[in-house]
Parts: structure tokens; C-alpha cells; sequence
């Protein structure tokens, strides 16, 4: 019987590229409301577990299950991307991709299009529930601009933001489709140590802001062992060692694959 704070499940999860088996019997267990990190060294197959958990990549062998908010049971490898997206998990990537000549307004409002009430008629002949459909797509966008204090932008192309609020769209598009579960990859990447800070407060506000159960994979331990609960740790595709910070930090196999003695004693 599933746990009911269960939402997302992975059993020996495996995939093959060409005869090289870039990850091997990974699972993991996510549970609702839980800030996990994924960490590991370059190569170690982090972006290509996030992309198994989001349906771009279909394992090889084993089984990925997801439990939306309403109770009911997705194979993530059976499903595409836009429909687990709409079913509750959503993501950001390591490069970030926005829509890079339309508005700040216009990269929120695609997110939301998942959500929609409306079919090609109440569009064609502008009905009441198209004009209702509309308000609640710009009062959303408004909103969740307005938290994540980039409002004032709204109108501006997404290219011509600067990288942190370049980063910020990113996570504010992926959160306008009203995910259960945020996959979040190396969002600390390419900031400076004052954006990095801003950016610990921002993913706490998000998960007790929307409720959200959130997966990051990120390469700054000062992020990772300041906000993470639970920490991952993959080495060649493999799980090496899986616990709460403060036990990662201090595992010898984890020092000698990954952290070093200089890491440990910066985060």
C-alpha cells in the first residue's frame, strides 16, 4: 500500500546509450512537502535522472510511478513530458530555456495554457467563459511576477533580462503550471555568491509558498547543505550514498568521489 505522503517513486531505473550504461539501478522515494538534492560529480548522470522523472528519457529497464495531487498513478516512462507536466511535475534546466523574444508576460501565460477551460469555439467567437479563461491567466501571471518580484518587467523581452532573473522566470514558468513536484537543475548555476543566498530564501519560500515537493541537483555545497533535507549522491550513474547532510558530508566515499576536504570545510 503506497504511503499517502508518497509522490514519486523510482525501482532500479537504468538507461543505455549505445552500450554505455549512463545510469544504473537508481531509486528513490519522494515524499510530499520533502527539499531533496541530487549532487554528484560532472558525468555522474544527475541531468539524465531528471530527465527520466520527467518523461524526456524513458528507462531502459525499471519503473518510475508519480502520484498526482488527486491520488491517481502516472508511469512516468509511459507519458510524455507535457502531460506529466499538466499531471504535476514540472522543471527547469541547467541551460536556461525561455522564449527568448517574447515578453516576461508571454513565457508565464504559455505555462499556464495546461490549465485552460476553454476549446477553439469559446476562442473563435471571444465567449464569456473565453473572457473569464483570460482574466484568470493574466491575474495568475500578475501574481506570481508580483511574488517573485520581476512585475515591473512584464513587458520586457525574456533575452533582455539579466541572468538571475533570467533564472527566476525560468522557475516562475515552471511553477505556473502547478506542479506537486519541482525538479529544479543547478539553478545556483552562473551566479554569484549574493544571488546564490537570495536564491537558498527564494526555493524555501517557494516550497512552503506552493506546497511543493522539490528534487535539485546542484553543484554549491553552501546551497545544498543549507537548505537540502536529504541529499543523493550519484558516482558513474550509481548511488554512492543517500542520507541527511550532516552524514553525507562526513562519508569517506563521498569525500574521495566528490566533495573533497576543501569542499567540506567551505559549505
Amino acid at each position: 500500500m503506497q504511503n499517502k505522503n508518497l509522490i514519486l517513486q523510482a525501482n532500479d531505473i537504468s538507461i543505455v546509450f549505445g552500450g554505455l550504461r549512463a545510469v544504473s539501478n537508481f531509486s528513490c522515494e519522494l515524499y510530499k512537502g520533502e527539499l531533496v538534492g541530487l549532487i554528484g560529480p560532472n558525468g555522474a548522470g544527475k541531468t539524465t535522472v531528471f530527465n527520466m522523472l520527467s518523461g524526456i528519457y524513458t528507462p531502459t529497464e525499471g519503473e518510475i510511478t508519480f502520484w498526482d495531487k488527486n491520488g491517481h498513478i502516472h508511469l512516468v516512462g509511459k507519458k510524455q513530458p507535457a502531460q506529466l507536466n499538466k499531471f504535476g511535475i514540472s522543471r527547469t534546466f541547467q541551460n536556461i530555456r525561455l522564449f527568448n523574444n517574447l515578453t516576461v508576460e508571454d513565457n508565464v501565460r504559455i505555462a499556464l495554457h495546461a490549465h485552460r477551460k476553454v476549446n477553439p469555439l469559446d476562442v473563435l467567437f471571444r465567449t464569456p467563459r473565453f473572457s473569464r479563461d483570460e482574466k484568470m491567466m493574466s491575474e495568475r501571471t500578475e501574481q506570481l511576477l508580483a511574488l517573485f518580484k520581476i512585475d515591473s518587467k512584464k513587458f520586457e523581452l525574456a533575452k533582455n533580462l539579466p541572468y538571475g532573473e533570467q533564472r527566476k522566470l525560468e522557475i516562475v514558468r515552471a511553477l505556473a503550471a502547478r506542479p506537486s513536484l519541482l525538479l529544479l537543475d543547478e539553478p545556483a548555476a552562473g551566479m554569484n555568491p549574493q544571488e546564490t543566498d537570495e536564491l537558498m530564501k527564494l526555493i524555501a519560500f517557494i516550497r512552503k509558498e506552493f506546497d511543493v515537493t522539490i528534487l535539485l541537483i546542484e553543484h554549491d555545497m553552501h546551497l545544498v547543505m543549507g537548505i537540502c533535507e536529504r541529499l543523493i549522491v550519484l558516482d558513474y550513474g550509481k548511488i554512492i550514498a543517500e542520507g541527511n547532510p550532516r552524514d553525507v558530508r562526513k562519508d569517506p566515499v563521498v569525500i574521495k568521489a566528490y566533495l573533497g576536504e576543501e569542499a567540506i570545510k567551505d559549505a
